[in-house]
């Protein structure tokens, strides 16, 4: 199992979490779910629930990632597969991202 923070303008939103490669779940933080200044950290994922689950990252989340040639020279410096979608965004998304959302990698213990 592997988790990240999420932060939507560097507020904790909440955690999203790989369960296995089929297993994806993203629960907003109670904080911020009941908070009602906040807005959802995106239209495919708003705030009417508290958690989703998913067999494939969603695709919010995936869509953060390069692709083509930028994806595949990320994989190569990094070490990272280039189908571990995960790992590239725990890898890659953590400042300097595309919009109001950035991840934090938390270390499993």
């Amino acid at each position: 199992m592997r988790s990240l923070e999420i932060y939507r303008n560097g507020i904790f939103a909440g955690h999203l979490i790989e369960e296995n490669r089929t297993q994806y779940i993203f629960r907003y933080d109670e904080r911020y779910y009941i908070n009602d200044t906040y807005p959802a950290v995106s239209l495919t994922l708003p705030k009417t629930q508290q958690e989703y689950q998913s067999e494939f990252l969603f695709p919010f989340f995936f869509n953060m990632l390069s692709e083509g040639v930028n994806r595949e020279l990320q994989s190569i410096q990094l070490k990272i597969d280039e189908e571990d979608h995960f790992g590239l965004l725990a890898a890659t998304a953590q400042v300097d991202s595309i919009g109001a959302v950035t991840v934090n990698p938390i270390s499993e213990e």
